[in-house]
């Protein structure tokens, strides 16, 4: 039988250790094919290029790449995945994922995160999509703890399918394999981020700014993301694109503005 065909994706770039972890670990499932940012997108959500060309170059193998194809993009990580589905491979993928992404992408953090977006892109062309994160945003970071757990949880999408217009997004904590409580479904927690900025002055006289702020917690309940993470669980959600606000129709149609 043909094994499935993988396509790996990222945010933070095609060295980023954490998406050699995830082509480990994905090439022990099934054949795989990489088109990565050739540059970091962390926090481009789902921006594409219209205005400038996209550049792809075939990565050369090496002992770190044997046995899989690998292809540098100069776009959004969303960009990668329309390259890779249109241009780059042979044929459709069996599965989409993204990652591993160095930091959380729970809660409010899934908007801004290139990692999901690569994964709804796919979503969006029925390409079966995961979204990987760990919650350490060192370059370091250890991933092969979360192996087990994320070769299972692909393995279960190829094998039980993943609902129409549902990517999962997948967050793992920061401990050891045998420290993990579990891998719990979960719902998006309601937070937000207390922004300010950071004002400064260059060395010419000109004003610049850093973005800062802290992560706000609104959400008090068990059943969230958050919530699980900090109870040692591997959070999944799963994640729809279709950004309309079903419960809020009749109300506007209360407004009448038909008439």
């Amino acid at each position: 039988m043909q094994k499935p065909l993988i396509l790996v994706t990222n945010d933070d770039g095609i060295t980023a250790p954490g998406l050699k972890a995830l082509v480990r670990f994905m090439k022990e499932i099934g054949d795989v094919v990489v088109v990565a940012p050739d540059s970091p997108q962390s926090g481009q959500g789902h921006a594409i290029t219209l205005d400038h060309a996209l550049f792809s170059t075939k990565m050369p193998t090496d002992k770190e790449n044997e046995g899989h194809l690998e292809y540098s993009c100069s776009g959004t990580p969303a960009d990668c995945v329309k390259l890779g589905l249109q241009e780059i491979l042979d044929r459709r993928p069996d599965i989409c994922v993204s990652g591993i992404n160095h930091g959380s992408n729970s809660s409010i953090n899934v908007i801004y995160s290139g990692t999901m977006s690569a994964a709804i892109e796919a979503g969006i062309e029925g390409i079966p999509a995961i979204g990987f994160s760990l919650c350490d945003f060192s370059w370091n970071a250890n991933f092969e703890p979360a192996k087990e757990a994320i070769i299972k949880i692909v393995k279960s999408a190829l094998n039980n399918g993943i609902p129409k217009g549902v990517v999962l997004n997948v967050n793992i904590p920061k401990l050891e394999e045998k420290e993990f409580t579990g891998i719990k479904i979960c719902r998006q927690a309601r937070a937000n981020w207390k922004e300010r900025f950071d004002k400064r002055t260059n060395p010419m006289g000109r004003e610049y700014y850093w973005l800062t702020g802290e992560f706000e917690l609104l959400d008090k309940g068990e059943d969230t993301d958050e919530h699980a993470l900090s109870k040692g669980y591997i959070s999944v959600v799963p994640t729809q694109f279709d950004l309309t606000a079903h419960h809020a129709i009749q109300g506007l149609n209360d407004w009448n503005l038909h008439e």
